[in-house]
């Protein structure tokens, strides 16, 4: 799926996004981390994307999906109140962890992914993306 062309004309929102996100989830495995969850949803309204392994970090991952080259990075659209909902799934997710949280590492990271219509599809792993 990484190296197919994409061939994306008429997809709707929907479609794009579960496409990043399976997208992402490969380039996570490619670059040596592993998924252990998708589309955490938490009491309370936070949501991680993806919750991931990198190593001895424990990644949450929001992943964002263009289909175009122009306008502002897939990124930029990871605002203050979307890093609030990550942060609370986040929070969430480590509180279920219980005494095995002391210990752990983790980090917000995004994953921008570009699917235009005719390309590659194009993958960048943000690592620590905020805070």
């Amino acid at each position: 799926m990484l190296n197919s062309t994409c061939r994306c004309s008429g997809w709707s929102a929907t479609r794009v996004g579960r496409a990043g996100e399976r997208l992402a989830g490969l380039a996570v495995a490619r670059d040596g981390g592993k998924v252990l969850y998708r589309n955490y949803r938490a009491e309370g309204g936070g949501e991680v994307d993806l919750v991931c392994r990198d190593g001895e970090v424990l990644a949450f991952v929001e992943v964002k999906t263009r289909t175009s080259d122009e306008g502002p990075r897939p990124a930029a659209a990871v605002n203050q109140k979307k890093q609030e909902l990550i942060k609370r799934g986040a929070r969430e997710w480590r509180r279920l962890l219980g005494d095995q949280v002391e210990d752990l590492v983790w980090r917000y990271d995004v994953v921008e992914v570009w699917l235009v219509d005719g390309e590659r599809p194009r993958v960048n792993w943000l690592k620590g993306e905020f805070e």
